[in-house]
């Protein structure tokens, strides 16, 4: 697994995305697929950056591996901010307005309905998201 450990800041987020961008150009990665995992990987870590040290600063890891058989992706996220599950809080109903529906939770809504795989675990004091994409 290649590892990317950059500040976990919004502006950051060009350089994870070339970063996972890297293993889809190897791969051959269609379109409509990369759309997926950009918009999955911009949701993941700006929540990183928006919310896991907050209001403090601190450090996300990125590791990606790009697997020959069945060709996939797979994305790990790690911050050591305070923990939170993303998979554990109810996924939000699209069947309402956005006004109806509130703030917060359409995102990983989105990465749950794109993604193979969405994996979350606490352990050794880290936040761990691990997502996997079929290519």
């Amino acid at each position: 697994m290649r590892i990317l450990t950059v500040p976990a800041e919004t502006d950051r987020l060009e350089t994870v995305q070339a970063f996972i961008d890297e293993d889809l150009d190897l791969a051959g990665c269609a379109p409509e697929i990369r759309i997926q995992l950009q918009i999955a990987v911009e949701e993941l870590f700006v929540n990183i950056a928006l919310y896991a040290y907050a209001p403090g600063h601190g450090d996300a890891v990125i590791g990606c591996h790009l697997e020959q058989n069945p060709l996939s992706i797979t994305i790990r996220f790690q911050d050591r901010g305070r923990p939170f599950d993303p998979l554990a809080k109810k996924d939000a109903d699209i069947t309402l307005s956005a006004e109806e529906r509130g703030i917060g939770g359409l995102g990983i809504y989105m990465v749950k309905n794109t993604m193979d795989k969405v994996h979350y675990v606490w352990e050794d004091g880290c936040n761990i998201l691990t997502i996997q994409k079929y290519l």
